[in-house]
């Protein structure tokens, strides 16, 4: 895989004819961030690769929705102490000794600045201008004879004091963790002359070596650091933020027309005839890194989300001031649409439809729009046809953030007002919320006010008050918008598939409705059935 800072590769065979590797391990990129993972299963515990697997999964989805205040430091040291201590505690547990027992090394790249840590004897090497150097520290016994025995390891004891260390990259280094099955079999000079070629050349190499014979598990992951990152240098551009914007002031070429929200950031303006939006920092940026830092997200989430789901948007190369620019569209918000009369079923089909395949292209770079609502769904009118485009490029964030309540209450799953992250499932709540709105002009739980904490009763059926949506739509909304996120649907595709197959659609009832009401026709079948055999004993009581 591949991105514009970072070309990362991971890869492991299994020893000798052995079917499944007690290595695992994982690389991940992440906007500016890039994590690597490998973990080596110590083969005298009888859950080794287990524990490998489950330490690889649980510390690349922690530090996917880490709290964004946590440094990069204080995540490893929390993480790593967290999973040593649940796998001892599982270990004592399950086999009244430590079981889930299993090496870890671990880099993440924060920009240009690298932080590791490793627990054991998988080693992370540094290849830096013609020389591989070893940048962890093994924990092996000191007595002679018994160096290959560990002294530390994930889950091998209640507490763990992993090593860590942190240094700065250059363009053109190539960082390696491995299992140490690596070095069992290849000399410096040979993991050297194939690094280049990444994880799976470095390890087919190694079992080429040893006639595909090879006596341990071996594992690598390789990441180099190809490049800039486009984030970090738009950020570090010395570009001034306007303190004050008026009407008729231009700006490299653009006349400022009028304000289009109320801070008077973003503004409609106009050039060489043309019509465009261009949006500045908030005045926090000035003085506060951290808006300055949301802010240029923002643009270059603008600028590189280049799909018809979203306006056009450019960071011109010869600013004089901070700012980016976006097309001007000829179009009015769904909620101003909804306002006069809700919107036609085929309509709404098709505006879930785009919602979900939005929100699929956003999937792609591990994105989430974060804030989806009829105020950030513009509709146009081309060819007679309603087309529609999302907003709100400062909204999106990665998926599995955990951002408080960022986005707007009434359109928030009831897990995220209890700190669960954004995800597919919560996203699809928002775009359930949206239809909903749009077939009824109403809000399913009611409108719900900024740090309000609300109850989410029953909702009422959407056909309650429109008669025209069809029994199969109403299923889809209403499941999209269930309160139970077991009972909702769990990806976009999933929803997506029932909004194009119809016939495919089974009914939906809320988990409190009594199967009277669920199965009317049943009931009363089963009713006339044991009303009837009770009749006929009866009469066969009688007659005796």
């Amino acid at each position: 895989m591949k991105n514009e800072m970072f070309k990362v590769s991971s890869f492991g065979l299994a020893k000798g004819k052995e079917l499944v590797s007690e290595d695992f391990a994982g690389v991940k990129v992440i906007d500016d961030l890039c994590i690597g993972i490998v973990c080596d299963g110590v083969g005298s515990a009888e859950a080794g690769g287990k524990a490998a697997r489950r330490v690889v999964n649980y510390l690349m989805n922690n530090f996917k929705t880490r709290p964004r205040s946590w440094s990069i430091e204080k995540s490893l040291h929390h993480f790593i102490t967290n999973i040593n201590a649940i796998l001892y505690r599982e270990g004592i547990e399950e086999y009244d000794r430590p079981e889930y027992v299993t090496t870890l090394s671990i880099v993440v790249i924060d920009g240009h600045r690298l932080y590791g840590a490793n627990v054991g004897d998988s080693p992370i090497f540094l290849y830096r201008q013609g020389h591989l150097q070893q940048i962890s520290f093994d924990h092996v016994s000191d007595e002679p004879g018994m160096e290959h025995v560990i002294t530390q390891a994930i889950g091998l004891s209640e507490t763990v004091d992993p090593y860590f260390f942190e240094n700065n990259l250059e363009i053109g280094d190539t960082l390696l963790l491995a299992s140490d099955g690596l070095e069992k079999v290849m000399e410096p000079a040979e993991i050297e002359s194939k690094l280049k070629f990444g994880a799976t050349s470095l390890i087919k190499a190694a079992s080429r070596k040893v006639d595909d014979d090879l006596p341990d598990d071996t594992t690598a992951v390789v990441i180099e650091i190809q490049g800039e990152s486009t984030h970090k240098t738009l950020k570090n551009i010395e570009l001034p933020i306007p303190k004050s914007l008026k009407k008729d002031q231009v700006i490299d070429g653009y006349r400022l027309l009028k304000p289009l929200i109320q801070n008077e950031r973003t503004w409609l303006a106009e050039k060489k005839g043309v019509k465009y939006v261009l949006k500045f920092p908030p005045l926090e940026a000035i003085d506060d890194e951290q808006y300055l830092d949301l802010f240029v997200k923002e643009a270059w989430n603008a600028s590189r989300l280049k799909a018809g789901f979203f306006p056009k948007a450019v960071i011109p190369k010869n600013r004089t001031q901070r700012y980016y620019v976006m097309e001007y569209l000829e179009g009015v918000s769904l909620k101003e649409v909804i306002a006069k009369k809700p919107l036609p079923v085929e309509d709404t089909i098709q505006l879930g439809k785009f919602l979900l395949h939005a929100c699929s292209f956003l999937l792609k770079y591990d994105l989430v729009h974060g804030d989806i609502k009829p105020e950030n769904i513009i509709v146009l009118h081309r060819h007679g046809k309603r087309v529609y485009k999302l907003v709100d490029f400062g909204s999106i964030v990665e998926i599995f953030s955990i951002t408080s309540r960022a986005g707007t209450p009434s359109y928030l799953a009831p897990e995220r007002f209890t700190g669960e992250p954004i995800s597919e499932q919560t996203e699809i709540f928002a775009i359930g919320v949206t239809l909903y709105e749009a077939l009824t002009k109403k809000f399913p739980y009611g409108e719900i006010e900024p740090f309000q904490t609300p109850t989410f009763k029953t909702p009422k059926a959407v056909r309650a008050y429109n008669k025209a949506v069809p029994a199969w739509l109403e299923s889809v909304v209403m499941r999209a918008i269930e309160r139970d996120k077991e009972r909702r649907y769990e990806v976009y595709t999933e929803m997506e598939y029932e909004l194009t197959h119809p016939e495919k659609v089974k009914p939906y009832y809320p988990k409190d409705v009594s199967l009277l009401e669920r199965e009317p026709v049943m009931v009363y079948r089963w009713l006339f059935i044991g009303s009837l055999l009770l009749n006929i004993i009866l009469l066969l009581l009688i007659i005796k």
